[in-house]
C-alpha cells in the first residue's frame, strides 16, 4: 500500500483521496480504509469571526489535517442537511431556500441542525441558519469526514439539487442513515430504463423512449422512436448537455461529443413532443401513503424549453377539469409507486388531450419555493418534518385549489445582458439565473407585474419585428401578431414572414435581413425604430443572423421574445399596462386572501 509518511503528507498538502487513489491506481475506498487505520483524519477548526478581538462563538468550521479538533460534538439528536454546493446555472438559489426551510423546520422539532456546503453567498451559510456549520465541498471523502465526527440521526440528501443527490448511493452503502425517500427509489426515477418498466406497469404514458451507450445504439434508438428526439446524459444538472435532434446526424454528433457515457451512466433518448405543453407538479407525500397536491402549474412556454427557464403560472390557466383530474390522479400514484416521503416533482406534457409523464423527481424541485409563496404553504419545511416520522394528519394542509382568488406567475431572470455573444435562445439546457413572481387579479396584471420585476421594459406603442421559423407559421401565431396589430403596433417582418402574415390579412411590411442590404433590421433596431423584436429560432442551430439580431436587441434594450407562448404573454400585459388599474398587495395579503376570501 501507500507509504504511511508520504500519505501523512499528501493529505496535508491538500491531496484528496481520489485523487491519491488515481495516482496509485488504487480505489478510493481502499485509500479511505488505509488513510482510517493509520489514524490520518481531519480536525475541524472554527472559524474566528472576531479576529481574536473578542471570544468568537460561531458555528462555522472547516476541516484541515492538524492536531487540535475545535468542533465538538454534542448528544443532541441531529440531522445533517447537505446543501447545493457551488451557485451555478442549473443549481440555483431555490435548494438553498430548501435546504433553509429544512433547517429552520427540524430545529423546531428539537433537533440540532448541521449544514455542509460551501457556498458563501447562500442564506445556509448564514451564522444563524443552523446550528453548525461545515463549510466543506460536497464530495464523498469531505461528506463522510464530518459525518463520522458528527455521528447524526439522520441526512437529508433531497434538498440541495443533483449535486448531493449523486452522494446517496455512496453514503447509504456505507451505513449512513438517510432521512426520506430511498435512494434506490430516486434512482428508479432517474434511470430511465427502471422508470419505464415502473411506469409501464402503472399504465401511464410517456413519450417514446431508449437508452444508449454508443453512436450506433444512439441512431438506432432514434430511428425507431422517430424524430425529433430529445437526448440528454443521465443524472443531468440543469438541462446540461441536454440537445433536441431532428436527424441522425445530429445524434451522431451528440454522442460523439458526449462524456462520461457508460453502461452505468447511458445517453437517454425520448421522443420530443412538439406542440405540447407542459405542467409542473409539486406534492408531499408521508409514510402512510398520504399525498397532498401543494400546487399545480401550468408553464406559458411550450414543451421543449427547460422548466427553469419557463414561465409558470398558478392556476393552471388552459386546462380542462379532466386533464387536471388525471394530472393529479397520476402524481398520487407515482408518488405512492416510488414510496417517496417527503417531497415530489412531477412534470407533465399535454399534447392533443393526452396527458404524457416528462420527469419525476423524488426530491425538492425549484418549483418550491415559488409554489410556497404562491399558495402560502411552506411544503419544504413540511416535508422536512414528513422526514424525520410526522404524518401528514398532523398538519393543518389541504390539497392545491386550483379555483384560486388571483393568478401567480413565475417569470425567468437571464443573464444575456451581462454575457454578449452567448446564445440567447431558448431551449432543454437551462440558462435563466433567477426568478421573480408577479400577482394579480387576472393573467394580464401578473403577467405584466413579473415583467417589469425581470426588467423586460414593456412597450404600449410602436413597432414590432417578427421572424417566424416555418414550424410556427400557424394559425395560432396569426392570432398573436394580430392581437399585437390590433393594439395599434406596426408590424415589420423578414420577407417570408411578411408574406404569411399578409396571407392571413395583418398587415405587415418587408425589412431587409443582416445578409440583404442596408438598411436592415439590425439598423432599424439601433436607430430606436423597433420596440419589441419577436424571433423564433430557425431549424436546430440558429443562424448566425438571427444571434445578430438578438445580440443588438440586448445591446439596445429591446424587449426579445424567442418564443410564440412568450409573445403571447406580451398582448395580455400591454392590455394590463394600458387598463392602468394595477393593485399593489403583499404576500401576506394574498395569503389571507387565500384562507379567508377577503
Amino acid at each position: 500500500m501507500i507509504d504511511s509518511e508520504l500519505l501523512y503528507n499528501a493529505k496535508r498538502d491538500g491531496f484528496s483521496d481520489k485523487q491519491i487513489a488515481e495516482i496509485f491506481k488504487v480505489s478510493e475506498a481502499e485509500v479511505r480504509a488505509e488513510r482510517k487505520r493509520l489514524g490520518f483524519v481531519p480536525v475541524f477548526k472554527t472559524v474566528d469571526t472576531c479576529a481574536a478581538e473578542f471570544a468568537a462563538e460561531t458555528p462555522y468550521h472547516y476541516s484541515t489535517y492538524e492536531e487540535e479538533n475545535e468542533s465538538v460534538r454534542s448528544d443532541k439528536k441531529k440531522v445533517v442537511i447537505l446543501g447545493g454546493g457551488p451557485n451555478r446555472i442549473g443549481q440555483g438559489i431555490e435548494f438553498d431556500y430548501c435546504c433553509v426551510h429544512a433547517a429552520q423546520a427540524l430545529a423546531e422539532e428539537g433537533y440540532e441542525t448541521i449544514m455542509i456546503n460551501c457556498n458563501p453567498e447562500t442564506v445556509s451559510t448564514d451564522y444563524d441558519t443552523c446550528t453548525k456549520l461545515y463549510f466543506e465541498p460536497l464530495t464523498f471523502e469531505d461528506v463522510m469526514n464530518i459525518l463520522d465526527h458528527e455521528k447524526p440521526d439522520g441526512v437529508i440528501v433531497t434538498f440541495g439539487g443533483q449535486t448531493p443527490l449523486k452522494l446517496a448511493k455512496q453514503l447509504e452503502a456505507v451505513g449512513v442513515p438517510i432521512l426520506g425517500t430511498a435512494p434506490d427509489n430516486i434512482d428508479i426515477a432517474e434511470d430511465r430504463k427502471r422508470f419505464g418498466e415502473l411506469i409501464d406497469k402503472l399504465g401511464i404514458k410517456c413519450p417514446p423512449y431508449g437508452t444508449a451507450t454508443t453512436e450506433e445504439e444512439a441512431v438506432a434508438v432514434a430511428d425507431k422512436i422517430g424524430y425529433p428526439v430529445l437526448v440528454r446524459p443521465s443524472y443531468v444538472l440543469g438541462g446540461r448537455s441536454m440537445e433536441i435532434c431532428y436527424r441522425p446526424e445530429s445524434v451522431s454528433e451528440y454522442m460523439a461529443s458526449a462524456k462520461g457515457v457508460s453502461h452505468e451512466r447511458p445517453v437517454l433518448i425520448d421522443r420530443f413532443l412538439e406542440d405540447a405543453y407542459e405542467f409542473d407538479v409539486d406534492a408531499v407525500r408521508d409514510k402512510e401513503g398520504t399525498v397532498i397536491i401543494g400546487g399545480v402549474m401550468q408553464h406559458i412556454e411550450e414543451a421543449g424549453i427547460h422548466s427553469g427557464d419557463s414561465s409558470s403560472v398558478i392556476p393552471p390557466y388552459d386546462t380542462s377539469e379532466d386533464i387536471y383530474a388525471l394530472i393529479v390522479a397520476y402524481t398520487r400514484v407515482l408518488a405512492n409507486a416510488l414510496n417517496v416521503i417527503g417531497l415530489i416533482n412531477i412534470q407533465f406534457a399535454v399534447k392533443e388531450s393526452t396527458v404524457y409523464v416528462l420527469e419525476v423527481n423524488p426530491r425538492a424541485s425549484r418549483t418550491v419555493p415559488f409554489v410556497s409563496k404562491a399558495t402560502g404553504r411552506p411544503l419544504a419545511k413540511i416535508a422536512a418534518k414528513i422526514m424525520t416520522g410526522r404524518m401528514l394528519r398532523e398538519f393543518d394542509v389541504k390539497d392545491f385549489d386550483k379555483h384560486t382568488p388571483y393568478v401567480a406567475i413565475k417569470e425567468s431572470v437571464f443573464p444575456f445582458d451581462k454575457f454578449p455573444r452567448v446564445k440567447m435562445f431558448l431551449g432543454p439546457e437551462m440558462r435563466s439565473t433567477g426568478e421573480v413572481m408577479g400577482s394579480g387579479a387576472d393573467f394580464g396584471e401578473a403577467i405584466l407585474k413579473s415583467h417589469l420585476a425581470a426588467g423586460i421594459k414593456i412597450p404600449t406603442e410602436g413597432t414590432i419585428f417578427v421572424s417566424l421559423r416555418d414550424q410556427d407559421k400557424k394559425p395560432r401565431t396569426a392570432e398573436i401578431i394580430r392581437g399585437f396589430y390590433s393594439l395599434g403596433f406596426r408590424i415589420i417582418a423578414t420577407s417570408g414572414t411578411t408574406k404569411y402574415l399578409t396571407e392571413h390579412d395583418i398587415p405587415a411590411e418587408a425589412v431587409n435581413k443582416v445578409t440583404e442590404g442596408r438598411p436592415n433590421i439590425i439598423d432599424a433596431i439601433k436607430n430606436g425604430e423597433v420596440q419589441l423584436v419577436i424571433n423564433t429560432p430557425s431549424g436546430e442551430i440558429s443562424r448566425i443572423a438571427e444571434y445578430e439580431i438578438g445580440w443588438s436587441a440586448l445591446a439596445y434594450k429591446v424587449p426579445f421574445m424567442t418564443t410564440l407562448s412568450a409573445a403571447a404573454s406580451v398582448v395580455s400585459a400591454v392590455h394590463s399596462l394600458r387598463k392602468g388599474e394595477r393593485i399593489v398587495r403583499s404576500i401576506q395579503e394574498l395569503h389571507t386572501e387565500l384562507t379567508t376570501g377577503v
